[in-house]
């Protein structure tokens, strides 16, 4: 029994089924990955109704449902943010430089915006009032922050967190920043002219296209995995092998040079040495910029661009295993996929990207003041330290003092703040304050590293106090699956008033399991 719909017709058809709006884009992402199959080709695309019809059926349960019976019926699902799409909840800066742990913006706002409603019953935090993130990682308080006109202070013990905090909510001169990049890629162009690697790489995918379409075409090859008539690991290995002669005849062929000479940074280790000259000669064109911030932002574009550029698999590009130096089947993609050998494409498309994103905050940005500061919040002195950078600020701090703190703590034994950038650190130069972070995965969630962490995170909090006011509001989000937030906030003089439970849908990565995570609200004991 047949009932061919074309994807418009059957966006249409699920909308009315299930009773809300499903996207032409939905339906084309259930036959890209494999879920339901595709009819037709060259171009005219159809799918049987029943098959949709049958998938929608086995799936009934909304996600609500099956997270609230795997984390329980306490998840606060309005705090999922579930109806924004993923440029909504990466908008502007938000995605000016990957960050792993970072919260969306949507519940930062829903914080320190003044609105109320059944879960958030007062608002915490007005226009002109002074917020404090002492983990302030990628910045994401300080910019909502400045959307809401309210003002923050960020603390970070890590130079590249600050850095990119700080170029998120900096202003910046638009047309210096076009003219500077496209000046830069016109020398990588002229520095590649003599290089073979464009070639290289240009006949390289010819050949990786005419294969993939052969032994991996889209979408038939993900559904007949997903229907266990492929065997895909082996299938992958046997055509991976396959393609490694036609690799090495053109490695052969362009004199392709693979791996440096050194191994003793993680620039030598990650790097193909074709791709390494591509990123010393652009560090050498951003030194010599004169406008300081257009330096900056282009150095947080540079940073964002050799992360994508790193020789090893997609698969990978979270948890680094070894090294990738030639072709191999990729299990995110479903075809052979190849390692990159030129960062030109990377950085035009993250400038582009970067100038564009930069320009649409500034048109939401208000007349406040943000600044990170490089620190440890266990015993920064805040207003010292304002002093310096932004003495007129410093004055209002002492005199109105902070409002309050939202912040997302470290997790315990979760990651190493410092090493997720090592690309950065060893490219730029910054100290690296590892040994003073808070909980990082080196030193595991054993008992002694949770009572480490504890006394941690109760110090930062004591510290604080310091410039808060005394009807001060703290909101912290952590995984709390030691129970160590009563003992925290028992040894900073605080209490546990109120907790937020939240679904944490969008993770990084490949981990989509079931996720909550507590919005703790702390106040003076």
């Amino acid at each position: 029994m047949t009932e061919l719909l074309t994807i418009k017709e059957a966006s249409n058809w699920a909308s009315k089924y299930l009773n809300k709006s499903v996207s032409t884009s939905n339906i084309s992402y259930l036959i890209q990955y494999g879920r339901i199959p595709k009819i037709g080709d060259n171009g005219n695309t159809f799918i049987n109704r029943y098959d949709l019809e049958e998938y929608y059926q086995k799936h009934s349960l909304t996600k609500e449902d099956l997270w609230k019976e795997k984390l329980g019926d306490d998840l606060n699902w309005k705090l999922s943010f579930a109806e924004y799409k993923e440029s909504e909840t990466t908008k502007h800066v938000h995605r000016l430089h990957p960050y792993k742990g970072k919260f969306i913006p949507q519940l930062v706002e829903y914080f320190l915006d003044n609105h109320t409603d059944k879960f958030k019953k007062e608002s915490f935090f007005q226009q002109g009032d002074i917020v404090l993130d002492p983990f302030c990682g990628s910045g994401t308080t300080l910019v909502q922050a400045n959307e809401l006109g309210i003002n923050a202070i960020g603390i970070d013990i890590s130079a590249f967190n600050t850095l990119i905090s700080n170029v998120k909510v900096g202003k910046y001169d638009f047309d210096d920043i076009e003219k500077t990049y496209k000046k830069i890629t016109r020398e990588l162009k002229k520095f590649q002219e003599d290089k073979n690697n464009l070639d290289f790489e240009n006949e390289l995918l010819e050949e990786l296209k005419i294969f993939n379409n052969k032994y991996f075409p889209s979408p038939e090859f993900k559904y007949k995995v997903r229907q266990k008539r492929i065997d895909e690991k082996n299938y992958g290995r046997e055509k991976e092998k396959e393609f490694l002669p036609i690799f090495q005849r053109l490695v052969n062929k362009y004199n392709i040079k693979f791996k440096q000479s050194g191994v003793d940074t993680f620039l030598d280790k990650w790097y193909l040495q074709v791709v390494r000259e591509e990123i010393d000669f652009l560090f050498q064109q951003i030194r010599k910029i004169d406008n300081k911030n257009t330096k900056k932002i282009l150095s947080v574009v540079l940073s964002r661009t050799i992360r994508s550029c790193r020789a090893t698999t997609h698969s990978d590009l979270g948890t680094l295993l070894e090294p990738q130096i030639t072709t191999y089947y990729c299990k995110k993609h479903g075809k052979i996929c190849k390692p990159l050998f030129s960062v030109l494409s990377w950085w035009e498309r993250y400038n582009k990207d970067t100038l564009k994103r930069i320009e649409e905050f500034d048109n939401l940005r208000t007349d406040t003041k943000q600044i990170c500061l490089t620190g440890d919040s266990r015993n920064i002195n805040i207003l010292a330290e304002l002093r310096k950078r932004l003495p007129s600020f410093a004055k209002i701090v002492k005199q109105e003092k902070i409002k309050g703190i939202f912040s997302s703590p470290p997790y315990v034994g979760l990651i190493d703040y410092h090493e997720q950038h090592a690309y950065s650190y060893d490219l730029y130069g910054f100290e690296r304050n590892d040994e003073l972070e808070i909980g990082p995965l080196y030193k595991g969630q054993g008992k002694q590293a949770r009572d480490s962490y504890v006394q941690g995170i109760a110090e930062v909090l004591l510290n604080s106090k310091k410039y808060m006011r005394n009807d001060y509001d703290v909101f912290l989000v952590a995984n709390d699956k030691y129970g160590l937030y009563a003992k925290i906030a028992e040894l900073a003089g605080m209490e546990i008033v109120n907790q937020y439970k939240r679904p944490v849908l969008n993770r990084v990565e490949k981990d989509r399991t079931a996720y909550a995570e507590i919005i703790f609200h702390l106040k003076e004991k």
